[in-house]
């Protein structure tokens, strides 16, 4: 992809690596579909370091505004899907 992900000077490294495998893993749902577990656990880490609800709606507003992909929309999916599915958006 030709753009740049949205991320905090606060993060550290890893944090930032953490959040880039989010917004991956989203753009896996939309190009070839992604297990749901898979999603799952990139989505917990986001939230670890991304706790608060309007910090994650900017920082996803941003890389929809980028990407096209809206994560809102992945995650939703991603919830409501049963266990051992692949997310395909």
């Amino acid at each position: 992809m030709e753009y740049s992900y949205p991320f905090s000077t606060d993060w550290s490294t890893e944090e930032v690596i953490d959040v880039v495998a989010f917004f991956e893993a989203i753009e896996q749902a939309y190009e070839k579909g992604i297990v749901k577990e898979v999603l799952m656990e990139r989505y917990k880490r986001f939230k670890q370091i991304v706790p608060g609800k309007a910090d994650e709606k900017r920082i996803c507003d941003e890389f929809e505004e980028v990407s096209g992909y809206s994560s809102y929309r992945a995650v939703q999916k991603m919830k409501q899907a049963p266990e051992q599915t692949k997310i395909r958006m």
